[in-house]
């Protein structure tokens, strides 16, 4: 049970079971609050056979890490459901939520939802999406070390992929699909590594322990991997309907400690655009529900003197004809 009474359901929901997510069920379950914590489905490194950099789980599948946090809520007060959050609403002093047909109630809540990778449209890459086309060289790139890859992609992302990419290996193709969009000086870096641009547009991808990119005009190219750099979407638009704010980029604006715009709100992982890294996100869980608790705690101690005063008060008889 939890060391305080509010009358909500919970002390928090927490939204989201990725890494972010479930850290700040283990932290906040530890603190002995109420928590539910809202499971949404697969975490967007689902499709990666591995996660990389992960302090003494490296190479763990993805599926196991999420197994294993989930088992570390077990000596908790923390209820898990496996359904996501359908609605949610500003109450006095606190948030209301459905998930599939139930309203419950909590004083706080803490969004770790992430963001949808939103793919370019070639054939045959979403088939091959975290198997021989990967998005970050720092999760991939040891796997594919010394391998013939190609980076996807134009401008200065196109550019800077391409650049860190090589530090895996000195095969390296970057592929516009049409114009490259470099300036002078971007190109130059490329020339000054080996590392050559081809500007036709791709038709499609085809392979299974290896990818062959399709150009339009006939070409074919034979590689070991590609990596890219997809624009993102927010996977929950319920930040936003509560009145969080957003920046260019749509993620949703915290501070240091994880706080939104809207009092009561915290949010954490790849949705506030934190660097997008297992162990980053289950940082910045942690320490936006040490955050939510420190408030929780205040709150408590706030309320008690509140009482404390209003007892006193009736026992001078203040108020009384």
């Amino acid at each position: 049970m939890s060391f305080t009474d509010s009358g909500f359901d919970y002390d928090a929901v927490v939204i989201g079971a990725g890494p972010a997510g479930l850290n700040a069920a283990v932290v906040l379950g530890g603190a002995r609050r109420r928590v539910l914590l809202l499971d949404g489905g697969p975490a967007r490194n689902s499709r990666a056979q591995n996660a990389h950099g992960v302090f003494t789980r490296d190479c763990t599948p993805p599926g196991d890490l999420k197994e294993a946090g989930l088992a570390d809520l077990a000596p908790y007060d923390v209820t898990v459901l496996s359904t996501p959050a359908r609605e949610a609403r500003i109450l006095e002093n606190g948030f209301s939520v459905r998930h599939d047909h139930k309203w419950v109630t909590a004083s706080r809540l803490l969004f770790a939802t992430g963001v949808r990778d939103v793919l370019p449209r070639i054939p045959g890459l979403r088939e091959r999406w975290g198997d021989t086309v990967h998005h970050c060289p720092y999760c991939d790139g040891w796997p594919n070390r010394e391998a013939h890859l190609a980076v996807l992609g134009s401008h200065q992302e196109g550019h800077h992929l391409a650049l860190s990419v090589r530090a895996w290996s000195d095969r390296i193709t970057l592929l516009t699909d049409g114009p490259d969009e470099l300036t002078a000086e971007q190109r130059l870096d490329l020339e000054r590594v080996g590392i050559p641009v081809i500007p036709t547009p791709v038709r499609r991808l085809t392979g299974k322990q290896n990818v062959t990119v399709h150009f339009r005009d006939g070409e074919k190219l034979p590689l070991d991997a590609i990596f890219l750099n997809p624009t993102q979407t927010q996977n929950s638009t319920l930040p936003a309907q509560l009145g969080c704010e957003l920046n260019e980029k749509s993620r949703v604006v915290v501070n240091e400690h994880g706080m939104t715009s809207v009092r009561g709100i915290w949010a954490a992982g790849d949705m506030t655009g934190a660097p997008q890294y297992v162990m980053s996100a289950a940082s910045s869980g942690m320490i936006a529900a040490i955050s939510l608790n420190t408030t929780l705690i205040h709150e408590n101690v706030r309320a008690r003197g509140a009482a404390f005063h209003k007892s006193l008060d009736e026992q001078a008889g203040v108020g009384e004809a």
